[in-house]
């Protein structure tokens, strides 16, 4: 009690009569007082809970408000994995900041497919691939998922490699090849495993387990090793796409944000901002398949 009285600027009875206003009003006890502080109960968890998005919601009005008196001000807090962060993230915002200098973007980098900057409402928006089999029930009810592209799985090989002066291989050809994959519970090895097993090929070696984008990049300029990865990861990395059909699906790539949950205008901005530069990203792919089909 002693502490929360220092925090806000006010005696300490002050907020014992409030917690016992509190109490009263709703006809529950929502601490439990012990002789070295108090612990919530379980009615003072929920009332926690529904507070913190009320807060939320206060603070977001002030956002707005300061948006509408200066709309080139404000913030937007962006969760994503390493991995997405070297694909063409760098350039969106690169792009963005450029566009809008006062704007303050916050990157966080989060685990894969960990949503819970959305619901403690740390990040605005995530950024990540959608692996399959993805599944919106994965996501949760209360989280948005608006698929902006997809994302090809391709196989790479360092630029001094070999295979990278081919115009066409075939997948048996690699089958004995030193591979890089993460772990086999990942969709990078699984959806490898996947395609051999769809040409009836054993499933090829892994010389090196790892997600690690610095590290792949590092053993692939050796042109000893060949990898997995998405398109918009490899066309961002010193490697060549090797000219390989994999049959397997592609990776959506989307943008996930909080359902019922009002967005600051700068963050719709930025969401804006996001699907107009992979609707453009998307557009020069096309291009370029087509200008190299015509090859």
């Amino acid at each position: 009690m002693a502490k929360a009285a220092l925090q806000l600027g006010i005696s300490q009875p002050a907020v014992s009569e409030v917690i016992a206003d509190l109490e009263q009003t709703l006809d529950a006890r929502l601490f439990d007082r012990r002789s070295r502080g108090v612990d919530l109960t379980l009615y003072g968890k929920a009332l926690l809970t529904r507070t913190r998005a009320v807060f939320d919601e206060l603070r977001q009005g002030v956002k707005d408000i300061e948006f509408l008196a200066d709309p080139t001000v404000g913030e937007v807090r962006i969760g994503c994995p390493a991995a997405a962060l070297a694909t063409f993230l760098p350039r969106l915002i690169q792009e963005f900041s450029q566009a809008h200098p006062r704007i303050v973007l916050r990157v966080g980098e989060v685990p894969v497919a960990s949503y819970s900057g959305l619901r403690e409402r740390v990040h605005d928006v995530h950024l990540e691939w959608c692996v399959p089999p993805f599944s919106l029930d994965d996501v949760g009810s209360d989280v948005k998922v608006d698929f902006l592209f997809d994302d090809r799985l391709v196989v790479v090989a360092g630029l001094q490699s070999s295979w990278a002066q081919r115009r066409k291989i075939d997948l048996a050809e690699l089958a004995d090849e030193p591979w890089i994959l993460g772990s086999p519970i990942t969709g990078n090895y699984t959806h490898i495993a996947e395609a051999f097993r769809a040409s009836k090929l054993p499933v090829p070696k892994v010389a090196l387990e790892t997600l690690s984008v610095p590290l792949r990049a590092q053993f692939l300029v050796t042109g000893q090793f060949i990898a997995a990865m998405p398109e918009s990861l490899a066309s961002q990395s010193p490697v060549k796409i090797l000219p390989v059909n994999l049959p397997v699906r592609p990776w959506p790539f989307a943008i996930f944000t909080p359902k019922n949950r009002t967005m600051s205008p700068v963050v719709e901005r930025f969401i804006a901002h996001v699907r107009d530069f992979t609707r453009r990203m998307r557009e020069g792919q096309h291009r370029n398949s087509r200008i190299n089909r015509t090859k």
